[in-house]
């Protein structure tokens, strides 16, 4: 018998595709978030956008997640939450001292990857610390994708044809 929390029943929210052509990603880093009712609805209708989103740590050191959109939900009868609050994060303690120290550096920020939904039910999101790349860095990273897609297409007509 499978463990309740296991990878094959992961469903996915929203993704970040923007995050890969702007930045590149060093580590990724699984958390979870302290949602209220009506936000954990919305995200399973899939009602959510992670476009400028960001997570920082406050003085107390905890991280917390600024700027993601959680839509409102339609069929909430009371205490409607606003839509780009802020939401705390949750992290083991040895993560937390890491990612301090990691952070201090220049030019690393935590972006989120995706949010998704583990077996159990609970809502997880996938942080990743990031680098900011360069207008060169970005051109040649979209040369080298249409250039495997050309690749590909070629090796694709060979075998069929």
């Amino acid at each position: 018998m499978a463990k309740k929390g296991t990878d094959s029943a992961i469903k996915i929210v929203c993704k970040n595709k923007k995050a890969f052509h702007d930045y590149h990603i060093e580590t990724r880093y699984e958390a979870g978030m302290v949602l209220r009712g009506p936000e954990v609805k919305s995200l399973r209708a899939g009602k959510a956008n992670l476009k400028d989103g960001y997570a920082q740590i406050d003085k107390r050191g905890e991280l917390f997640l600024h700027n993601v959109h959680i839509s409102l939900y339609s069929f909430a009868t009371h205490n409607p939450n606003e839509p780009r609050r802020v939401r705390k994060l949750l992290l083991h303690k040895k993560e937390l001292k890491k990612l301090i120290g990691k952070l201090r550096e220049k030019g690393l920020a935590l972006i989120p990857l995706k949010i998704y939904f583990i077996g159990n039910g609970k809502a997880k999101i996938e942080l990743g610390l990031a680098r900011g790349k360069k207008l060169y860095d970005k051109r040649a990273s979209l040369k080298e994708k249409q250039s495997n897609r050309e690749l590909q297409r070629e090796m694709r007509t060979k075998y069929v044809g």
